[in-house]
Parts: structure tokens; sequence; C-alpha cells
């Protein structure tokens, strides 16, 4: 069992097929990226695969507009792993979530996911760091807090002894200093030695952290930032 992450894959298929929000408009390297992603994506992973996803799965705003994106990842190889992204709106109750989703799909939220190999696989959202550009005190620090807060009750969920830890975020874990933050404190509390992340693209791809800091190995998975691939990371 290998496993790999993509996030950000940003899916608007409509009920005909087509997408209502050709990504294209964000740059040459996004034309046709669902078709790049689904080929890739067979070609490096198998049945027996895992795949974190963590989030921006679709453009819907309502969880019956993105069932088609939701099929269509369920369609891929291997079991698909998500969490939220700022820009799943159509994500707001989990129990919901969970009975629509595809059998190859799990979500994580407030909780875990154990594989058979013994990773226990957690994570959450994230938000925006203290002390990074545009950090507002009044509104970011209270959705910080409490997205810490999450992974926490995350981690805290697993019980058991396992063979590792692995976190998935949608945003970044640190600001764009690459300071330490509640979320890093987390890893590295719980022992974590992987953590993938998502939400840079373009010229933000150049923030990322370090592959390796704090004993932690970082990595960045944003769709356009490993060539719509599906990157191996243990």
């Amino acid at each position: 069992m290998a496993i790999f992450a993509l996030g950000d894959p940003h899916f608007s298929f409509s009920t005909s097929g087509q997408e209502y929000k050709p990504m294209g408009i964000f740059g040459d390297n996004w034309l046709n990226h669902s078709q790049k992603i689904k080929a890739n994506w067979e070609s490096v992973v198998s049945p027996e695969d895992v795949v974190l996803v963590p989030g921006d799965i679709s453009w819907a705003l309502k969880l019956e507009e993105a069932r088609q994106d939701l099929e269509f990842l369920g369609q891929l190889p291997g079991l698909k792993l998500l969490v939220k992204g700022n820009h799943d709106l159509w994500w707001q109750s989990v129990s919901k979530v969970r009975k629509s989703l595809p059998p190859s799909i799990k979500v994580i939220q407030n909780d875990h996911y154990l594989l058979e190999n013994g990773i226990a696989i957690c994570g959450t959202r994230g938000w925006t760091c203290p002390n990074d550009k545009g950090f507002d005190t009044d509104h970011d620090q209270k959705v910080y807090e409490r997205e810490v807060n999450r992974l926490r009750l995350s981690l805290e969920t697993v019980k058991q002894e396992v063979e590792e830890i692995i976190v998935m975020l949608h945003y970044p874990p640190t600001n764009g200093k690459h300071e330490p933050s509640g979320f890093t404190e987390l890893l590295q509390k719980f022992n974590v030695k992987t953590c993938v992340y998502a939400h840079l693209h373009s010229e933000s791809i150049q923030g990322a952290i370090p592959r390796e800091k704090w004993g932690i190995n970082f990595y960045l998975v944003s769709a356009d930032a490993i060539g719509f691939t599906p990157l191996l990371v243990r």
C-alpha cells in the first residue's frame, strides 16, 4: 500500500459532464486539468493505494451540485481520504456528506482514519496563521484557534498504538515566514513526521515550507505544484 497526495483538484462537472468553471482561466497549465489529473492518477495509483486529498475538491455550492465531482473522484483508483478546503462550500453537514460519498471516498472531520497498515490519517482545513500577511486579529484569530482545536480533536481520537500518524491540512500550517504555530506545535506534540498541505498556487508555490523542518516532512501537494500528478509521500 502506497500513500499519495493531491490537493486542490477544483472539479466543476455539471450533469452533462461539462465543466462549468474551466480552470484554464488561471493559466495554460490548468487547461483540461481534470483529464490531466485522471490520466496521471491512473498511471501511478493502484487500487490498493491511498490518496490524500487536502481540500478544494469541488467548486459546487451545494452537496447535490458536487455529486458529479465526487463521482469522478470516486472512480479513480485507490482509497481517497478528504479534508475540507476553503472553497468546499458544498461541505456543510459531515453526516450528509458521508451518506453521499462513493464507497472509495472517506472524509475526516474531528476524527481520523486508520489504514490497514497501522497508519492513522488525521487532519482539518486549517487557516491563515498569525503574523501572516493580511492576518486580521478580529476575524482570522478566531477561525485559526478553532481550526487548531479541530486538529487537536482529530489527533486525540487516535487512542490506540499506531505505526505512524500522518496529518493533512488544506492551508499551510505556518505563516509565510515559516514560524511555529499552534498547528506545528500539535504536530510535534503528537510526534507527527509527515504533513501534507495544499492551497498555494502560482507564485505562492515558491513560499512552500522547506521539505524538512522541526523534524517533520512537509509536502505541498496543490495540483499545479506537483504537475497534476499524485505525489508519493509514503
